[in-house]
C-alpha cells in the first residue's frame, strides 16, 4: 500500500464542481438559438425531401463522388482520406436540407463514422497491436480494436474442414466439426482478455508515451461458445487425468498445458465474438478461452486438446510466460492469474488538457480473480487516496469503468489510480513488484506485471508517462 486512504474530499465539494461545469461549453441566447432553427428550415420540408441537389461541402480532395440525384449519395471506399472501417462520402453544407443516403450502399455490412479514426497500433514486428484505450467507452471492445498477440501469422482456415480433436486420457476420443459445436448448448460471458506482457517494458522506467502502448493489449468482448466440461464429459475422463494440452492450427503451432480443474470450470470453447463469429486474428473459426488467466494459453485456432496426468512443459511455458525472479536466477512457472489491475485513460499520455477546471478522470479496472471491489485515486503522487465511483455493470473478470470527478487548479500533478478486487488483492506498487522479483534491467518482458500507473500533468496542460518514484 502507498500513501493513505481517504474519504473522497472532492466529492464533499459539490457547489465548486457544479460552478467549474458551468463554465464549460459556449453560451448562447434563446434568440440565437431560435435563429440557428429558423435558418435550418427549408421551403421543401413540407415535401419532405429536395426535389433538386444542393450545393455539396465536399470532404478532403476534389476527387470525390458529387451528387446523384435527391436521394442517395455513393460511397468511395477505398480512397486515402477514409480511416480504416470506414467509408468516404461527401459532406453537405447543410445535412437537413437534402437526403442522406440509401441504405445499402455499404453493401450490407456496417462500417463506422468517415470523422472517427482510433485505430490499433501496430509494434515494429508486427506480432502484436494494441487497443486505443484512451478512445474507449464502457468496458466493451469493439471487434475491430481488439488487440492482437500472434507468433506466426493469422491464419485463413475453411470452417467446413477445421476439425477439433479431443483424445489421450478420454473414453471416447472424438472428432468435432464447428456445426457439431454449435449443436451443443451454448453461453455468453463477458470478459477481459490480457497479455500476460501487457506493461511488462515499463517495469524500471517510463518507456511508452500512451495509455495504448502501455495497456493496450488487454480487451473486453462479450465471448459465445460451448463450456469445455460439457465436450470433456461427453468424451469421458480416464482416472488420474490431471491436465489438458491445448494446440493451435497457426503455423507457430501454439501449444499450452492447462490443469483439468480450469478445464472442468470455466473454460470455454469460443466460436463467436461481440454477437458475430470471431474474427480471423482472435481465431476463427474457434479458440480454447480460459478466463482470467493470461492470452497466450487461451490457444487461438483452436485444433486439438490431449488430456495427460501430467504438463506438458511446451515451448511456450518454458522458454517464455514464466516469471524471472532475478534475485535468484530463477522463474515461476504456470502462473496464469492476471492479477488486479487500473489505469486512467483520461487523461492519459500525449493529452493535453486546454486549462483549468472540472475534469472526469476515468479509466478500466480489471482482475481474473473475480470482481473489482473498488478503485482509489491519487492527484498528488500517491500521497492521498480518494475512492472512485464504479460504473455499472461490475461483472467478475471483466472491466469495470470507474469515475473521478476533479478540479485541476493548474499547477503540475500527478494522478494514479489503484484497484482493489473482491478477494481483497490490492494493485501494487512497482517497486513493491521489484522488492518481490528483482530488478529487470534488461531480457525478457517483466510478465505480469500490474504496477500502478503514473501519469504527470505539467502546468501547460501536457501529459506525460513518469516513473513512480
Amino acid at each position: 500500500m502507498t500513501g493513505r486512504s481517504t474519504e473522497p474530499r472532492d466529492l464533499a465539494r459539490p457547489q465548486a464542481i457544479a460552478e467549474a461545469l458551468g463554465r464549460l461549453g459556449e453560451p448562447i441566447t434563446e434568440a440565437q438559438a431560435r435563429d440557428v432553427a429558423v435558418r435550418q428550415v427549408c421551403d421543401c420540408q413540407a415535401g419532405m425531401f429536395a426535389l433538386a441537389p444542393t450545393r455539396r461541402g465536399l470532404l478532403g480532395s476534389a476527387g470525390l463522388v458529387a451528387a446523384v440525384g435527391a436521394t442517395a449519395m455513393l460511397p468511395r471506399a477505398s480512397l486515402a482520406n477514409a480511416p480504416p472501417g470506414a467509408v468516404e462520402y461527401p459532406v453537405p453544407e447543410d445535412p437537413t436540407k437534402e437526403s442522406g443516403r440509401l441504405m445499402g450502399v455499404d453493401g450490407g455490412y456496417g462500417s463506422r463514422s468517415q470523422f472517427e479514426t482510433d485505430v490499433r497500433w501496430v509494434n515494429p514486428t508486427r506480432s502484436a497491436s494494441f487497443t486505443p484505450l484512451q478512445a474507449s467507452y464502457g468496458t466493451i471492445t469493439p471487434s475491430g480494436l481488439h488487440y492482437e498477440r500472434h507468433h506466426a501469422g493469422i491464419p485463413t482456415i475453411d470452417p467446413g474442414r477445421h476439425r477439433l480433436i479431443i483424445h489421450g486420457m478420454v473414453e471416447r476420443p472424438t472428432k468435432y466439426s464447428l456445426a457439431d459445436l454449435k449443436r451443443f448448448p451454448t453461453v455468453s460471458r463477458t470478459y477481459f482478455l490480457e497479455c500476460s506482457g501487457t506493461t511488462g517494458s515499463e517495469i524500471m522506467k517510463a518507456r511508452e508515451p500512451t495509455v495504448q502502448r502501455t495497456h493496450g493489449l488487454v480487451s473486453t468482448s462479450e465471448w459465445t461458445g460451448v463450456p469445455l466440461s460439457m465436450l470433456l464429459k461427453q468424451t469421458g475422463l480416464k482416472p488420474g487425468a490431471a491436465w489438458i494440452l491445448a494446440e493451435g492450427s497457426d503455423a507457430a503451432v501454439m501449444t499450452r498445458s492447462v490443469p483439468i480443474d480450469k478445464c472442468l470450470s470455466d473454460a470455454l470453447i469460443v466460436f463467436a465474438q461481440n454477437g458475430e463469429a470471431i474474427r480471423p486474428e482472435q481465431g476463427y473459426p474457434m479458440r480454447l478461452f480460459l478466463p482470467g488467466w493470461e492470452g497466450n494459453i487461451s490457444i487461438k485456432w483452436l485444433r486439438r486438446l490431449e488430456v495427460s496426468d501430467k504438463p506438458f512443459y511446451t515451448r511456450e511455458e518454458t522458454s517464455k510466460y514464466t516469471d524471472l525472479i532475478t534475485t535468484t536466477g530463477k522463474a515461476r512457472i504456470f502462473t496464469f492469474t492476471m492479477e488486479a489491475k487500473s489505469v486512467i485513460t483520461f487523461p492519459s499520455g500525449e493529452m493535453n488538457l486546454p486549462g483549468p477546471g472540472f475534469y472526469e478522470i476515468t479509466g478500466l479496472a480489471w482482475s481474473g480473480r473475480g470482481k473489482i471491489a473498488r478503485v482509489e485515486i491519487s492527484t498528488d503522487g500517491g500521497k492521498n487516496w480518494s475512492l472512485a465511483a464504479l460504473q455499472d455493470p461490475v461483472l467478475p473478470i471483466s472491466q469495470t469503468r470507474f469515475r473521478f470527478p476533479w478540479i485541476w487548479d493548474g499547477t503540475p500533478a500527478v494522478i494514479q489510480s489503484r484497484a482493489t478486487d473482491e478477494t481483497g488483492y490490492n494493485q501494487p506498487t512497482h517497486q513493491q513488484l521489484i522488492d518481490e522479483r528483482g530488478p529487470l534491467e534488461s531480457g525478457p518482458l517483466f510478465y505480469h506485471m500490474n504496477g500502478i500507473q503514473s501519469w504527470a500533468i505539467a502546468a501547460d496542460g501536457s501529459v506525460k508517462n513518469v516513473h513512480p518514484t
